[in-house]
Formats: C-alpha cells, sequence, structure tokens
C-alpha cells in the first residue's frame, strides 16, 4: 500500500472532523470521532504491519 494512500485516508479523515466541527458539534461530529478512531487503530495495524515485515524483509549484502 502505498504511503500516499494513507495519506490520502488521513486528510478524508481531517476534512469529515473539520466539516463535523464547522456544523456545530452534533450527531455529525460523533459519527466522524467514530470515523477517526477507527482510521486511527487502523493505520496503527497497518504501520505495525509493513514495520515488521520491513525488519524481517531486510537481506545481507548480494555479492
Amino acid at each position: 500500500m502505498p504511503a500516499g494512500n494513507l495519506l490520502y485516508w488521513a486528510v478524508v479523515a481531517l476534512v469529515i472532523a473539520l466539516v463535523a466541527a464547522a456544523l456545530g458539534f452534533g450527531g455529525i461530529a460523533g459519527t466522524a470521532s467514530g470515523i477517526a478512531q477507527i482510521l486511527f487503530w487502523v493505520f496503527l495495524v497497518v504501520f505495525v504491519v509493513v514495520l515488521v515485515m520491513n525488519f524481517f524483509g531486510r537481506r545481507g549484502p548480494t555479492a
């Protein structure tokens, strides 16, 4: 998964949160908060998976 794709979804979550804030922190803000929490955990899991894959995927120099 390219890093640009993750950045796109982070910006989408930010826009949703800003729209919810502009509308007065009503029911939409609760929904946006829930979406932001889900995205946080998804991105955290993806980060850990990529980190582990990078750690174990390294090979020594080939000659």
